[in-house]
């Protein structure tokens, strides 16, 4: 059987604040439908590796080429700002940390949704308002919430409203930062099963930066370890956690089962 092409080829990929080094020489392929989750410490240059794929960032060294629907392989260094912000409303979805910092809090929640969908050509209102009562259902959410803003939710609720603000326009990638952070066990529990089941339905891929190797077991499919902003070790998730390599991968394995 014919292997997919990578819809993301990173080479060489790097960024630095001055002589600090954000990442360095970092390289992989991503292919529609996976689930890859970037971990290690703070300061381990997780976020920065996420920012700068996401060109929210621009590297100073490396590429990074994304499959575009129209386009085929491009060079994500090559397109305008005003073509990658197009990528961002449309094709690729950003999932913060902080639900507040992902979504417009002085607009109603069916507003939050409704802006994406109009980003790709929905004009119709009872159309939008449709489809965003549907996603709230998706996200848990009631449907008798549509009109409230967002600072009326929950730190949860908030989060899951983020997620439905991102998946409405059926992004193919999406990156998301932390995005169990900040929410209670039981909150967050809930919370990855249903981001999970999202990510299987749409058959989304995924790049996730998380320093909770439990939540990397659950989502992620395969497993990159950065520490001072270098890979140490990559490989499939689970093989990769129940026998580490290297020694540095084996301290954060043996810190999580000893939390």
């Amino acid at each position: 059987m014919k292997m997919p092409s990578p819809l993301l080829q990173v080479r060489g990929l790097a960024k630095h604040y001055g002589r600090r080094v954000g990442c360095e020489e970092v390289s992989f392929d991503l292919y529609p439908g996976e689930v890859l989750c970037i971990a290690g410490e703070s300061g381990s240059g997780k976020s920065t590796l996420l920012n700068t794929l996401a060109f929210e960032l621009r590297p100073d060294a490396g590429s990074v080429v994304y499959d575009m629907k129209e386009k085929g392989p491009t060079d994500l260094g090559s397109l305008p700002d005003a073509a990658l912000r197009e990528l961002w409303r449309t094709d690729w979805g950003f999932v913060r940390q902080n639900p507040r910092d992902g979504l417009r809090m002085n607009v109603s929640a069916g507003a939050n949704i409704g802006e994406r969908l109009m980003a790709v050509g929905s004009r119709h209102y009872g159309a939008i308002r449709d489809t965003a009562q549907d996603w709230l259902g998706r996200v848990e959410i009631d449907a008798t919430r549509l009109d409230d803003a967002p600072s009326a939710f929950s730190g949860g609720m908030q989060q899951r409203l983020q997620i439905a603000r991102n998946l409405v326009t059926h992004p193919r990638l999406v990156f998301m930062d932390e995005p169990t952070a900040g929410l209670d066990a039981s909150v967050q529990a809930r919370f990855l099963d249903l981001l999970r089941g999202l990510v299987q339905e749409l058959r989304l891929a995924v790049i996730l930066v998380t320093h909770d190797l439990a939540v990397a077991r659950l989502l992620a499919h395969r497993l990159i370890v950065m520490k001072r902003g270098r890979i140490v070790e990559t490989g499939l998730t689970d093989q990769l956690l129940d026998d580490p390599q290297h020694p540095y991968t084996q301290l954060l394995v043996s810190s999580a089962l000893a939390a």
